[in-house]
């Protein structure tokens, strides 16, 4: 993956294919900066992106709180021979290394790297966070020595984690919940078409497992909301995961630089 691209803030939707997967860096003002980081993964169902409510929106909200949002653009549509959703896990993974590999470079902490998704880019999330014990391709570089796994993670009206056709009905088979599965947020409508299976199905493996987690279940909102400001309930969950995130310790002050040894007289 290449270094980051500044993306327009203005495109809502990107179509057709994406070959190249790049990454677009949104920086904290330095006095707000808390340490954090955000992977961000738009969803558009694995054949366009939401790159503006869902990507590059989202990204300049995180910076605006102190966290380093990075918004991935990933390959669309699913390449042949793979499973639909395997370059963007591909991609997502790949992603995460690069972030833990610029920690010192970005001044971020080790233990707030965390992942974010919306909808498909939402599955995406739920995959990295279930299965960062296996890297989905092989090594490219140094970079990839560093590890995959996020400190938390952020599942915003998924998709793909509930196995509708399973029996018994279930997570997804590539959806693996464990003991040490990050601490999750999750978000989603009533009347979601998506189904809120996605995220029901998931708090109770999490809970199950012993993963602090908190589910949001907003009356109303449908699918594909992103970021967009609205008076309805579901437009708040932005202040209720800023809430989460600063109950968790995600949003604390970064540490101060320590400060040089005196010289020796």
């Amino acid at each position: 993956m290449p270094g980051a691209e500044q993306l327009n803030p203005r495109t809502m939707i990107l179509t057709g294919a994406v070959n190249t997967p790049t990454l677009a860096v949104f920086r904290p003002d330095k006095a707000k900066d808390t340490g954090a980081a955000v992977l961000v993964c738009p969803g558009g169902g694995f054949y366009q992106l939401s790159m503006r409510d869902e990507g590059t929106d989202v990204g300049q909200w995180l910076a605006s709180i102190g966290v380093t949002g990075v918004v991935l653009k990933y390959r669309i549509p699913n390449r042949e021979g793979m499973p639909r959703y395997m370059a963007a896990l591909q991609d997502a993974q790949r992603s995460m290394s690069i972030i833990r590999s610029k920690i010192k470079e970005w001044g971020l902490d080790p233990k707030r790297i965390g992942i974010l998704g919306f909808s498909a880019g939402g599955q995406i999330a739920a995959d990295v966070e279930t299965n960062f014990d296996k890297r989905m391709y092989d090594p490219i570089d140094d970079m990839d020595k560093a590890e995959t796994r996020p400190d938390f993670a952020v599942l915003i009206y998924p998709g793909g984690i509930f196995a509708r056709n399973s029996n018994p009905p279930g997570l997804s088979a590539d959806v693996r919940v464990t003991k040490d599965t990050p601490p999750t947020f999750l978000d989603m409508s009533y009347d979601d078409h998506d189904g809120t299976e996605n995220v029901i199905y998931m708090f109770l493996a999490l809970k199950k497992a012993g993963v602090p987690a908190e589910m949001h279940i907003f009356t109303e909102g449908g699918h594909g909301y992103g970021i967009r400001p609205s008076s309805a309930p579901h437009a708040t969950w932005p202040a209720r995961l800023q809430d989460w995130m600063n109950y968790r310790g995600y949003l604390k002050p970064a540490p101060a630089p320590a400060a040089a040894a005196p010289a020796a007289s």
